[in-house]
Order: structure tokens, then C-alpha cells, then sequence
């Protein structure tokens, strides 16, 4: 995959954590309509544990991070929707073209 310039490398180490917060932020919210809605108790509780094991491997949680891996972990972000491409305002116009190809292709 390409290799982005130092500036977008900087600006994505700026904002990963908040995207995260606000992707794990919203998967809370999934997990509280999950165990208010209808049902018995044990299988809500055995549906949120296989959500949050499922969950907890997007990007969106948790990833290593590597300008090696940018490219990869912000195609996971994308796919995941834990961003859009409005969230890549500010990055470099090779990057923003590359991440829309990759979202027209998904």
C-alpha cells in the first residue's frame, strides 16, 4: 500500500483515539438497546459477550499502531464505519482519493 506523507501520519495519531472513543461510544449504545430489549436474561447476556468478542477485534477498538499499517487500519475504520470519508478532511488529496476508491469499491 502507499506510503502517506509525515503530515498525514501526524494527523491520523492525532485522531485515532477519537475515533475510537466515539466507535466504542456507539457500540455501547448498541449494547444497551441489546440488553434492554426483549428476551431472557442469559441470552442477552450470551449475545452481548459474542458482540463484544467480535467487537473487540475492528480497528475501531483496538489496533497496532504502525505507519506500516495506516493504510490498513484506516480501510478498517472505513469499512467498519467507525469513520467516513468527511472524517479525512484535512488529510493529503492522495490519501482521500485512495480511501474513496477503496469505499466506491466496498
Amino acid at each position: 500500500m502507499n506510503k502517506f506523507s509525515e503530515k498525514d501520519w501526524k494527523l491520523f495519531r492525532s485522531k485515532i483515539a477519537d475515533w475510537q472513543e466515539n466507535y466504542m461510544d456507539r457500540l455501547n449504545k448498541e449494547y444497551i438497546e441489546l440488553l434492554s430489549g426483549e428476551g431472557n436474561p442469559s441470552d442477552k447476556f450470551w449475545a452481548l459477550e459474542k458482540r463484544i468478542r467480535e467487537d473487540k477485534k475492528d480497528c475501531g477498538v483496538q489496533c497496532e499502531m504502525s505507519r506500516s499499517n495506516q493504510s490498513y487500519i484506516m480501510m478498517s475504520l472505513l469499512n467498519e464505519g467507525a469513520i467516513t470519508l468527511e472524517d479525512l478532511e484535512g488529510f493529503s488529496d492522495e490519501l482521500r482519493e485512495i480511501m474513496r476508491r477503496f469505499t466506491d469499491r466496498n
